[in-house]
């Protein structure tokens, strides 16, 4: 077995071997601007415009609403205050999103906030679900956006985002989703689910960082995020990542080609950690047991903090990441967990455990090994445990 376990994906992926071999002749040989006019520009512009269009055929888009950002961050940055700043000429500033995205998105809003725009943030259920009726009733006149995110890249909950997108159409109001954590996991067709902008970026399924793409639907108009140069058809400037973006196009292939087989597999090593996991006295599961993403399992086990729970999990050599925001100096647990109606006693006692199609069951079975006797020696030097286990006599 390997030294390290890496079971943190949706944090980040490695690339592929065919990621990184396709990758190296735009470092090399191919190196050129897409913008010039000699052959080896127009080496790099092609190879740009062949992944323009692998990326569409993915996602069921046409390759023209295609548009390469430097990650789902500058996506969802753009899609929200360009549309924002768009039709606030004509009076809408109001945007819709919900208590559980990603802070690229929640960020985004406060931002908008501090220009006048008032933001509506829809509540969850306790697997973190957002109910279309409540999407419905939160529409306004003067309603611009609504951004909801595709699945949750905490808790792994899949939202039903055709539902969801069918509210926005019957309202006439745009429907933009974080899909970062879902492409290459989840089969999307932006055609057929209403999807009016979506964001995505390489890293999250075995492409490399520092890339994302933006799908815009054709006929739709949004202000640009950035200024400077006539790159993708004058709505993004600064010359075109081409290495990062035939690396992308590639991993994408691979992931939806290989969708069905790897979901299963997954979801198998998922199961099995969620049914052993939960044998653990006072633990439990966080988000929906069967709309998650195929890899991703998120616990709370009580009387413990999950900072500690990490580090001694890295002292054995498994790579893991916590809901509670402590490893980001924050002493508030994650936002998601709380919006679920974890307390905070629980919720900073969380753990995900996130899966690709590179982790075996070997892997998984010495993680079941080593968590239960960690989460014992943390709960012995816990007085919130003891606390527990008095109130239980």
């Amino acid at each position: 077995m390997k030294d390290i376990i890496y079971f943190d994906n949706a944090a980040t992926t490695c690339v592929t071997k065919n990621v990184f071999e396709s990758m190296i002749p735009f470092y090399k040989e191919k190196f050129g601007n897409p913008s010039s006019i000699y052959s080896v520009g127009r080496e790099a512009k092609k190879a740009v415009d062949n992944a323009r269009e692998e990326i569409a055929k993915c996602i069921g888009a046409d390759k023209s609403e295609i548009f390469f950002t430097s990650g789902g961050s500058e996506a969802d940055n753009w899609a929200i205050k360009g549309i924002a700043h768009t039709l606030a000429k004509s009076g809408k500033k109001h945007i819709i999103t919900s208590k559980i995205e990603h802070h690229a998105v929640l960020h985004t809003a406060e931002a908008l906030k501090k220009e006048g725009f008032e933001i509506t943030y829809l509540d969850v259920d306790k697997d973190g679900l957002i109910a279309p009726e409540n999407l419905k009733n939160a529409i306004r006149e003067d309603t611009a956006l609504v951004s909801i995110m595709y699945a949750n890249n905490e808790i792994g909950t899949v939202q039903d985002i055709e539902k969801l997108s069918a509210v926005c159409k019957e309202k006439g109001v745009i429907f933009h989703t974080d899909a970062v954590q879902a492409i290459g996991h989840v089969k999307i067709n932006v055609k057929e689910e209403g999807i009016d902008l979506l964001s995505l970026s390489g890293h999250k399924f075995h492409g490399p960082k520092g890339i994302g793409v933006l799908y815009i639907r054709k006929g739709l108009r949004l202000e640009n995020l950035i200024e400077g140069g006539a790159q993708e058809n004058g709505h993004r400037a600064g010359t075109e990542n081409v290495a990062g973006i035939v690396g992308l196009s590639v991993a994408l292939k691979e992931a939806c080609e290989h969708m069905d087989e790897n979901n299963e597999k997954l979801i198998k090593m998922r199961d099995n950690l969620i049914e052993n996991l939960l044998k653990i006295e006072r633990s439990r599961l966080n988000g929906h047991r069967e709309k998650r993403l195929p890899g991703n399992v998120n616990m709370c086990f009580e009387g413990i903090e999950g900072e500690s729970l990490l580090l001694m999990l890295d002292a054995k050599g498994i790579c893991a990441s916590s809901g509670s925001a402590c490893t980001s100096g924050s002493l508030d647990p994650s936002h998601v967990l709380l919006a679920i109606g974890l307390p905070h006693e629980i919720a900073h006692g969380s753990l995900r455990l996130s899966l690709s199609d590179i982790n075996t069951m070997e892997e998984v079975d010495f993680v079941l090994e080593t968590i239960p006797p960690i989460i014992d020696r943390l709960r012995s030097m816990s007085p919130l445990w003891e606390k527990i286990i008095n109130s239980q006599e």
